[in-house]
């Protein structure tokens, strides 16, 4: 170290000057003078050595903080990329639940509109087979034919109703509405117990009896 450095000096000074004293000769001057320009000459080349070293050490210290402190910088980088990527993380698995979810109601919501429409097909199958049943009845007893026309309508006709013309036709038509209740319409001749024949059906589902009043009250028409 430069402090080592200069308590060797000052030793060599101090030894430099006890041997002055006790000279008393010019030629042991000079040779004191010379041993003094070497002592100089030796500890500035010495010094200069050891400020060099110093000077080094000073850089090698300065350039080692510059990387402690790049790395120290790229570590806050990289932890904040993690940072960053944990919360998009825990942002897409928040999505992927809320997605789930969302799939899950909507499985549940389908196999609830699936049920409910396989139940009201069934319900339709088991009045569409109702309904045959009783036009095949009808048709051998009342002189029944039942037709399939637009929009989604059944049309009933009757014959063997006039006795003077027993293939006059005497017709209405039927269908299910959105409620899916009867709903009767285009009568001809023209009924003015329609509406009410309708509710009764509604009310009692009893199809066969519907029929039969509808029938009198055609055979009623043939005798007023």
């Amino acid at each position: 170290m430069v402090e080592d450095e200069l308590a060797l000096f000052d030793k060599s000074i101090n030894e430099f000057w006890n041997k002055f004293k006790s000279t008393d000769t010019s030629c042991q001057m000079a040779g004191l003078r010379d041993t003094y320009k070497d002592s100089i000459k030796a500890f500035a080349e010495k010094l200069s050595v050891k400020l060099k070293e110093e000077e080094r050490m000073v850089e090698m210290f300065l350039e080692y903080q510059n990387q402690i402190s790049r790395q120290n910088k790229l570590i806050q980088e990289k932890k904040d990329n993690l940072l960053k990527l944990i919360a998009e993380v825990k942002g897409k698995k928040q999505e992927l639940e809320v997605l789930t979810a969302n799939i899950q109601d909507l499985k549940e919501e389908y196999s609830r509109k699936k049920e409910t429409i396989s139940t009201a097909n069934k319900a339709n199958a088991e009045r569409l087979k109702r309904l045959q049943k009783s036009a095949d009845l009808y048709k051998d007893r009342l002189g029944l034919e039942i037709r399939k026309i637009y929009g989604e309508k059944l049309q009933f006709i009757f014959t063997n109703i006039d006795p003077k013309n027993p293939d006059s036709p005497f017709m209405f038509s039927l269908h299910l509405n959105e409620a899916r209740d009867y709903e009767v319409s285009d009568s001809a001749p023209h009924l003015e117990g329609l509406a009410e024949f309708q509710e009764n059906v509604r009310k009692t589902n009893n199809f066969s009896a519907f029929l039969a009043n509808v029938r009198k009250a055609f055979t009623a028409t043939v005798y007023n």
